[in-house]
């Protein structure tokens, strides 16, 4: 994982970027930084190359990579699968090697076509004077945009002024790769993008991603498609669109607390215990890709170190449970797993300030009445839901293996150091996102992926900052298994067919939504987040399930939504983790608490504005 960089002047006199972009850029990739210059000839063009490298796969490459053909290369990605790549082997290397082969646009989509995991490049190829640059599929790592005076630039991360927002940046649309003809773009004093769009065989490109480009493009720029119509091939197999034939789809059950003998029923048929056992082979199989592509000397640690090297963005929820229970399979026994919890400091209960204040004792009760245990129970102001169930989860994991070594780390979060590390970093990460949800979510996982907190030894809180690299999340579990209350809405109001159309439009929205977002938030800490649940193959293979093995929304909450990773779960051994309803990370972490309650997640937050 790295920060990126690549400015394109068409003036060479006119050559300067943002230092503070420098600094975020640095904070991402701490282990080397280098930039490098490309300077093309009639007509005159120039390109600088910056690139910020955290050392994460094989020994250590330096980048920006520039090959013996004067080819260069700034990567931010992960290749998991489909090209070779051998464990002492870095992926960069192996990546620029494919490219430096490659003679011709239908060659360079191959190779991106096969690969398998996330990613966000430029490219700059000297043979014809082109720049090559785009996301993966679903748009996991962060590539933004700006065009302003002559000066196209693409980064990992930008920085939040007050500047007019007619030159702002935005996120590149994660529907393609685009390659710009530097001579051409030279001449004109203006880009052009020439895209070439993700599409499954056989699908129609005309107009398939033209709009959401448009709407993106910089201003000063222009986008078409190809005149070739080259496509890249997506990675995975489209939605099931299949809709169960059945009377009153829509109808709901409910009866008591979902327990986990609701699971135990559904497993007890063999075609439904298949088809569980075939998610958690595909998961497993995902996270252990994940959880052991490490720095090569990270590998090779002596059995008496006790650092982690991956940690989970852990509430204690189905879908942080399940990825600690198939990390516990792949990560060495004697190696610690690192699980960030994080509590946003709630306000003492009026009635608590009270009780504290008046030492009396009640009238009408006699000295050797016992006290109301809710009256005099201990309040810690960081007891927000997500802390109560990550200590019931750790519990669950303790039973599962006692021998592993859980460092449940509490990261407790005070108004005063979330004021003033939104405006020092996190507004400058969520950025160009805006919105209410985005500070939230934002403030949480950066804190979270900070990973300083404490976590408690023989009854004693100590203090604990994580050092792991990897982070684990769970993000994309309940974009493909109708986890949100809008999947539950959208089912009551149209059926199978309107929950199935609501699903397939997530997973086209995931990378602007959030996945940019998350990678520039992590990123700050040096860290790499990785996405077991958006790992292709598990991709491929929820998309080809009919949506009712994914999911059953006439029972009620905490079983019905995520069935099928329900029962993945009880097939683990967890237990109750399996059955607890979804709670956003905004009210578990209890972030939404501290602002202002009138606010809706879609409104311009006020808070990310820098003056």
């Amino acid at each position: 994982m790295c920060g990126i960089f690549c400015l394109l002047s068409l003036s060479p006199t006119h050559f300067e970027w943002d230092k503070s972009v420098h600094e975020h850029l640095k904070r991402r990739g701490p282990n080397w930084s280098q930039d490098l210059t490309v300077t093309g000839s009639s007509p005159c063009y120039q390109c600088l190359f910056s690139a910020h490298v955290l050392h994460m796969r094989g020994h250590l490459t330096p980048q920006p990579v520039q090959d013996s053909g004067g080819n260069v290369l700034v990567w931010n990605g992960e290749i998991f699968n489909g090209l070779p790549v051998l464990p002492k082997e870095n992926d960069t290397v192996v990546f620029s090697q494919w490219l430096s082969s490659c003679s011709s646009p239908s060659e360079i989509l191959s190779v991106l076509s096969s690969m398998r995991g996330p990613w966000g490049f430029v490219y700059y190829q000297k043979a014809g004077d082109y720049i090559w640059f785009g996301r993966d599929f679903f748009g996991r790592r962060s590539l933004l945009w700006k065009f302003d005076a002559g000066v196209l630039t693409l980064t990992s991360v930008a920085a939040n002024t007050s500047l007019s927002n007619e030159f702002a940046w935005q996120e590149v649309p994660a529907v393609g790769v685009y390659r710009i003809d530097l001579k051409a773009a030279a001449e004109a004093g203006t880009v052009t993008f020439e895209l070439y769009p993700w599409a499954y065989a056989g699908e129609s490109v005309i107009s398939l991603c033209s709009e959401t480009v448009l709407e993106s493009v910089p201003c000063g720029c222009t986008a078409i498609m190809n005149k070739s119509g080259l496509v890249l091939t997506t990675p995975v197999c489209p939605l099931n669109m299949s809709i169960p034939e059945s009377i009153n789809e829509t109808e709901t059950h409910q009866h008591a607390q979902p327990s986990v003998k609701d699971l135990d029923r559904l497993l007890s048929s063999r075609e439904k215990n298949d088809v569980v056992n075939c998610l958690i082979d595909v998961l497993s199989e995902a996270v252990r890709r994940r959880v052991q592509s490490l720095p090569f000397e990270v590998q090779d640690l002596s059995p008496e170190e006790d650092t982690a090297s991956v940690a989970i963005l852990f509430s204690g929820g189905i879908d942080s449970m399940i990825l600690a229970a198939l990390a516990d399979r792949h990560i060495p026994a004697h190696e610690p797993i690192d699980l960030l919890n994080v509590a946003f400091k709630l306000q003492e209960p009026k009635q608590q300030k009270e009780s504290t204040k008046n030492h009396k004792k009640p009238k009408n009760k006699s000295p050797d009445s016992k006290p109301d245990d809710a009256a005099h129970r201990t309040f810690s102001p960081f007891d927000v839901p997500d802390r109560i169930t990550g200590k019931a989860g750790v519990k669950e994991l303790k039973d599962l293996n006692p021998g592993r070594r859980w460092n449940f780390v509490e990261i407790n979060v005070t108004q005063e150091e979330l004021q003033r590390m939104r405006q020092e970093h996190i507004t400058h990460l969520v950025y160009p996102l805006e919105t209410v949800l985005d500070d939230s979510i934002g403030c949480a996982v950066w804190f979270a992926a900070r990973g300083t907190g404490f976590v408690m030894e023989d009854n004693e809180q100590r203090p604990f900052s994580s050092s792991a690299k990897v982070l684990l999340t769970g993000i994309g579990a309940d974009e493909q298994l109708a986890g949100y209350s809008r999947h539950r809405v959208r089912f009551k109001m149209s059926g199978h067919e309107g929950l199935i159309q609501e699903l397939a439009m997530e997973l086209d929205r995931i990378s602007s939504r959030n996945l940019g977002r998350d990678d520039r938030v992590i990123g700050d800490h040096g860290k790499e987040a990785r996405f077991p649940y958006l790992d292709e193959d598990v991709v491929n293979h929820l998309n080809s399930l009919p949506v009712w093995e994914k999911a059953d929304l006439s029972l009620p909450r905490g079983v019905g939504e995520k069935l099928l990773l329900r029962l993945a779960a009880k097939q683990l051994g967890l237990g109750q983790s399996a059955v607890l309803p979804k709670r956003a990370m905004q009210f578990g972490s209890r972030i939404a608490k501290m602002e202002d309650s009138r606010e809706k997640a879609s409104d311009r937050c006020r808070r990310l504005l820098t003056g």
